[in-house]
């Protein structure tokens, strides 16, 4: 493709860059202020030293595990009558951000459930025999303990998001997935989708690698 064709097919780019970054913005801050708390319910519930539910535990597992069972393609089909009621449409970047959000808190919440899981028990027993409240334990030892692996799991949900949400152009969702299918397959330019695919590349590459630098300084075991 020469250079004037690809002046022509800059304000489609930024468009559908801006239209990706806003169904990452929405959906990965739905996973954080719901996901988050979710997957530490998740195993609060199901440890005896601090508030066990075996009732509330199961429902809470079997709904994380529900929705992380059903591929994000039909979740998107499925999710339609939810989508439209919310946002009054079914096409765009801010519709597909409703499945996606749907799809990464219990993706996130489950991340993060495994993440406390590998705090020692000799921690945790250690600090509930001081006989601090619960608010406190959460606030000073398992969300220290737990940062690294925390951190982790934001920036896997990140990089799942990023392909999620080129799929999501598939469907009329907008963003780079849509640019690639309407420029690179429908027209055959190939030089499109190539460099659609390098750029999500580098944008996983990105993120995966501040993401890393993130949880390394965080993590009070690595010297620094």
């Amino acid at each position: 493709m020469n250079l004037s064709k690809w002046i022509e097919l800059y304000p489609e780019l930024v468009n559908a860059f801006g239209q990706t970054f806003l169904m990452l913005g929405i959906s990965l801050s739905s996973a954080l202020v719901f996901g988050i708390p979710l997957g530490f319910l998740i195993y609060l519930t199901d440890k005896k030293l601090f508030i066990p539910n075996k009732f509330f535990h199961a429902v809470l597992g079997v709904l994380a595990n529900l929705i992380r069972s059903i591929p994000f393609v039909i979740l998107l089909v499925a999710l339609i009558p939810l989508t439209q009621s919310l946002v009054g449409t079914t096409i765009g970047p801010l519709a597909a951000s409703v499945p996606l959000s749907v799809a990464a808190i219990p993706f996130l919440a489950r991340l993060v459930e495994t993440s406390l899981r590998e705090i020692p028990e000799g921690v945790l027993e250690a600090a509930v025999s001081t006989g601090a409240k619960l608010s406190l334990i959460i606030k000073e030892v398992l969300i220290p303990e737990a940062k690294p692996g925390i951190y982790s799991a934001i920036t896997v949900t990140i990089i799942s998001l990023l392909g999620y949400s080129a799929m999501a152009g598939i469907v009329g969702g907008g963003g780079i997935g849509d640019l690639a299918i309407r420029f690179g397959y429908y027209r055959y330019e190939d030089d499109i989708m190539f460099a659609t695919v390098f750029v999500l590349i580098t944008l996983v590459q990105t993120f995966q690698w501040i993401g890393d630098t993130t949880r390394r300084r965080s993590d009070k075991r690595v010297s620094h």
